[in-house]
């Protein structure tokens, strides 16, 4: 496989591009994801692309099937009245059909625009009108509701497809059909026309656009990026240099799909190098089934490896004197391991010991036995929790990217790592630090633009024409990029000192407690927080002291777990210089989920809407 990639020269010893030319990328002959698909398709016959589990039992599906799946949507979708350019919406959990359905439309030239499950209907009105959606894939009758109470509302759309047809056998609506009627309509069609669906796939061009992702809306109503066909083969054809995959290896796909972060990882990536998807059944059982599949690769946002290390830190609290004394052991052989590699030393005799009696165990126990590599993206992680798992022999490597970079603009790799870092830019790719600290970056993974929004699209790029970030950074002299918070995050004391939340953020998270915390202080005398407790591990504290509570408000107000935040937080503030120290904190008393205002579907804060809801209690931190 080869990927045309501008050439590079070094500086300082590290790669910067000589030529940003941006030529189309071609892999196998390809210059566009649908082309490459078939090709593998073809190729890869009766091999396994995807598993799900039905019944309890993991169940395989081929390339042949997810070919003829594709196909059958597509041409299902043409008979019903889809253009090349026009836009079908997805609404629904990971799963086969998902992405059978993403493939299926931009093999005959439409775009694929994903819709998250925890979505309102009123949302669900936004994106489908905002997009000029023609139709809608919804996964079952809970997201076919979501349709049904707004039908009125967006006119544009031709039909509703729905993928599970479970408490639906009576439903009658003009506007609704089953995925097996388009499956069965596609499939009329192939038999009428043979070369229909190959001949759509080969009109497809570089410059096309092939999805649409919406923006988490953090700061306002969410924007639609355009993603083209070049942008998703560039990022592809840096895949050896940057997020390696082979056809051994095995995946497991349970972060929306909507995101660009699991597109890449789970469709883009896939494809590229012929490896296998497995999907998780559901968000619950996340957990489970990473013991159950084993990945080889599997990167997740911060807020998954957290919880794995909560659930770990907890658990070893419950283990006998013994127990726990070992596990100290283990983990200060594996923090001296550490050292001895960033010294090119040899692994010292106390890690091999310790590995083999107790670490390889708490891999396997993990799920994390066979991980190659592990990754973190789409949010800050703390420093100090990719060391934990370094300790324990699973390597997590942290990158940085954006939905209008089709997913990554820097990465760490075994060979050239920072910790603390985002890594360094991506080859025939540059990045730079603009005014007030701003990341720019450069590169052939850059958006086409806002969808309708020509105004947004020309101020997010500079006047030479580098995408600006929105994110505050800082390049060393080996080209490793460090980011320090978000520009409209900075804190901007009533004494004029400029602080950035987002590493004492992260150290507060660090904690198998904290769930997840807000920094306030601007225009205030000194910083205070508002906490999100972890309520499965505070209960559990709770429990174990016998502290009385009947739900989660009472255990936010119970005077052990006050205490217990406090002590964590004294504990931080020793860290950071005297005005970036937390004076006042309160616990938000509502078990927040993606549902919710407060937080986007990938799991963010957003800062703003925190403060506004909350102001009551940031009100008596300062009284």
């Amino acid at each position: 496989m080869t990927g045309a990639i501008p050439e590079q020269h070094e500086i300082d010893g590290f790669q910067l591009n000589k030529d940003l030319s941006q030529p189309p990328h071609f892999i196998d002959g390809a210059d566009t994801l649908c082309k490459l698909w078939s090709t593998r398709c073809r190729n890869l016959g009766q091999r396994t692309a995807h598993r799900e589990k039905e019944y309890g039992i993991w169940k395989s599906f081929s390339w042949d099937q997810f070919y003829d799946r594709a196909r059958q949507i597509g041409l299902g979708l043409r008979r019903l009245g889809l253009q090349r350019g026009e836009v079908v919406s997805i609404l629904a959990e990971d799963s086969k059909e998902w992405i059978y359905a993403d493939i299926g439309i931009q093999s005959v030239g439409g775009i694929a625009s994903g819709v998250y499950t925890t979505d309102s209907a009123r949302q669900l009105a936004y994106l489908v009108n905002d997009s000029d959606s023609r139709f809608l894939f919804v996964e079952n009758d809970e997201q076919l509701d979501k349709y049904l109470s707004i039908a009125d509302k967006m006119p544009g759309l031709l039909k509703v497809i729905v993928f599970d047809l479970d408490g639906l056998h009576d439903f009658k609506d003009d506007n609704v059909i089953s995925l097996e009627q388009l499956y069965q309509i596609g499939a009329e069609a192939a038999i009428e026309n043979p070369t229909e669906f190959e001949d759509e796939i080969a009109k497809g061009e570089p410059e096309d656009t092939c999805l649409l992702i919406y923006t988490s809306g953090t700061t306002g109503d969410p924007k639609g990026v355009e993603i083209s066909n070049a942008n998703i083969m560039f990022s592809m054809s840096i895949g050896p240099q940057t997020l390696q995959v082979f056809d051994t290896d095995e995946q497991l796909c349970f972060l929306p799909l909507c995101h660009i972060l699991e597109r890449l990882l789970s469709v883009f990536l896939p494809i590229f190098a012929g490896s296998k998807v497995n999907f998780a059944e559901s968000t619950e059982t996340v957990f489970e089934n990473i013991q159950e599949v084993s990945p080889t690769v599997f990167t997740a946002v911060p807020r998954v490896w957290e919880k794995m290390y909560s659930r770990t830190s907890i658990m070893m609290e419950d283990a006998t004197p013994f127990g726990r004394w070992a596990f100290r052991q283990a983990l200060k052989a594996g923090h001296r391991r550490l050292k001895a590699d960033q010294a090119n030393k040899p692994i010292p005799l106390t890690y091999r010991f310790w590995d083999f009696v107790l670490l390889r165990n708490l891999r396997r126990m993990l799920g994390m036995d066979k991980l190659r590599r592990g990754g973190t993206g789409a949010a800050p992680i703390s420093p100090d929790l990719l060391k934990w798992f370094r300790a324990i022999g699973v390597p997590i490597y942290e990158g940085y990217g954006m939905s209008e970079t089709a997913g990554v603009m820097t990465i760490n790799l075994p060979e050239a790592e920072s910790l603390g870092s985002v890594g360094r830019v991506v080859p025939g790719a540059e990045v730079r630090i603009g005014d007030g600290g701003e990341i720019q970056y450069k590169g052939a993974n850059c958006f086409k633009g806002y969808w309708k929004s020509p105004e947004k699209t020309k101020d997010t790029f500079t006047s030479d024409g580098w995408l600006r970030s929105g994110d505050i950074g800082r390049l060393d002299n080996q080209g490793y990029l460090t980011i320090t918070g978000r520009m409209k995050d900075i804190i901007i004391t009533q004494g004029g000192k400029n602080i950035t939340p987002a590493e004492i953020e992260n150290r507060l998270k660090f904690s198998p407690y904290i769930s997840d915390s807000v920094v306030i202080g601007d225009n205030r005398k000194y910083l205070s927080c508002l906490i999100m407790i972890d309520q499965e591990n505070v209960e559990k504290f709770a429990q174990d002291r016998r502290v009385p509570f009947s739900d989660f408000a009472s255990l936010c107000r119970a005077e052990p777990v006050i205490e217990l935040i406090e002590s964590i937080i004294n504990e931080v503030n020793k860290s950071f210089a005297r005005v970036e120290q937390i004076k006042s904190f309160r616990l938000i008393d509502t078990l927040l989920t993606a549902e919710d205002d407060e937080l986007t579907a990938t799991m963010k804060l957003k800062r703003s809407f925190v403060e506004q809801k909350y102001q009551t209690l940031i009100d008596e931190m300062y009284q």
